[in-house]
């Protein structure tokens, strides 16, 4: 039995040094697939390589595991079925996965504890090594993050790995260094895209390099890329989109613009997906920022251009509602739309002018809660969701303008008829319409003498 045990630590040795190996030799490398060993088989045929042995790209440890085996044919054979490697595409055998791990672990644990006993006392690093101080802790240095990368693409959220890397790159280290880093954080990511550890690293390595990067804004580019094409695959990755959202303080003006243009086409698609209307939200704050800074005397003028945008934002998010029914994504959306308007025609304007453009969009406002309360389907739930949903904003929106609260809002608000459909859809929620007419009710005495 322990002869069995030591054998296959030998083995499982080995395989990591192969897998190593396989890192080493394609730094290409953008996907890691755990595969079952029958697919190897297909795979290899698909390759053209029927035989085992032929497969060069594997097999390049393979007179060593023979050694611990005893068969040059079975080895490789076992090999082949371990670990694949062709056109930058990484397979890992599902069925080595927990030896492999186990070998990767101890690999990097033994190496963290001599890099930290070369950090330690002087004493202690001139006993612990009989080298010179600067080669062997380059040497050790080197092993930490070869390990640690194994270790990462086993186990990705293995932190000590990732805190290990962070200390390491900490020092003064070329900005090629921290491109590595991030392709083995989207290494990790292909086959984990929601592992926050390798977020994270990202943002640690973009924080890094930000000031002395002349490339930073093509890297920023480049990562809001990554977060499109895993959320194409990765459906509601909030962390993906948390991390789109911060990149938007390292944007310039033009890639603000470019990314508020771009993500429209793919939020018109995925509406229920409400981490890509939070993008939107933040990069049209971020518009706002740059808008105020760019102010006179610190006082904030009406800009057409960006009244223009706010616009244009609401006319498509009330296509996208009329369009996709019972969507909250979108209602929510709406909220801050709405809400960023009044505040900008309420401080940019005074009197006549600031209530005609009020009640304009107000107007328009009442107009599309109108045509969402009607329900020609009561059994279709999506349409009783919509009337709820523009119940609860008119009921939002009202609390917003209370300039404009009082007996013209009731009017055209007509609550008899509304709560009648409100009723028909959601009977337990038809209190949300008596509260919000008691609201505007007890905030003119006008309307209660009416």
């Amino acid at each position: 039995m322990n002869e069995q045990d030591s054998c296959s630590e030998v083995n499982a040795t080995q395989l990591l040094n192969q897998l190593e190996r396989i890192l080493e030799s394609d730094p290409l490398i953008d996907e890691v697939g755990f595969i079952h060993p029958s697919q190897f088989v297909t795979l290899n045929e698909e390759t053209g390589h029927s035989e085992p042995s032929s497969n060069s790209s594997v097999l390049q440890s393979a007179d060593d595991v023979s050694k611990s085996r005893g068969s040059d044919v079975d080895a490789s054979y076992q090999v082949t079925k371990m670990l694949w490697s062709k056109d930058h595409k990484l397979g890992i055998s599902t069925h080595v996965l927990l030896p492999l791990y186990k070998a990767a672990k101890h690999a990097f644990m033994d190496a963290i504890r001599r890099y930290k006993m070369l950090n330690g006392p002087y004493e202690t690093m001139i006993e612990s090594s009989p080298c010179t101080l600067s080669s062997c802790h380059n040497s050790v240095e080197s092993e930490v993050m070869k390990h640690s990368r194994a270790l990462l693409l086993l186990s990705s959220d293995f932190g000590t790995a990732w805190h290990s890397r962070k200390k390491i790159m900490s020092q003064m280290r070329p900005l090629s260094f921290f491109m590595d880093e991030l392709h083995l954080s989207a290494l990790v990511l292909s086959y984990s895209p929601k592992c926050e550890n390798a977020w994270s690293h990202r943002r640690w390595v973009i924080k890094s390099i930000a000031g002395k990067c002349s490339t930073l804004e093509e890297i920023v580019g480049k990562e809001s890329e990554l977060v499109e094409k895993i959320t194409e695959t990765s459906k509601m990755n909030y962390r993906a989109w948390n991390h789109r959202t911060w990149l938007v303080s390292y944007m310039s003006t033009e890639q603000v613009l470019h990314e508020l243009t771009k993500s429209r086409n793919w939020a018109g698609l995925h509406v229920a997906d409400s981490s890509c209307f939070h993008y939107r939200r933040r990069l049209m704050l971020r518009i706002l920022e740059d808008s105020s800074h760019k102010e006179e005397n610190g006082t904030i003028r009406y800009n057409f251009e960006i009244h223009q945008l706010w616009k244009e934002e609401l006319n498509w998010d009330e296509i996208l509602i009329k369009r996709y029914i019972g969507r909250e994504a979108l209602w929510l959306h709406r909220r801050f739309l709405s809400l960023i308007l009044i505040k900008r025609l309420s401080t940019d304007q005074t009197g006549t002018t600031m209530n005609n453009d009020l009640g304009m969009f107000l107007d328009n406002e009442l107009h599309l809660l109108g045509s969402c309360s009607i329900i020609p389907d009561s059994n279709f739930e999506d349409y009783q969701a919509q009337a709820l949903y523009s119940t609860i904003y008119m009921l939002w929106l009202v609390k917003q303008i209370p300039e404009l609260q009082g007996l013209e809002v009731q009017k055209k608000l007509r609550p008899d008829k509304v709560k009648v459909q409100l009723n028909e859809a959601c009977p337990d929620r038809s209190f949300l319409w008596d509260y919000l007419v008691g609201f505007m009710e007890a905030s003119d005495p006008c309307a209660r003498e009416s």
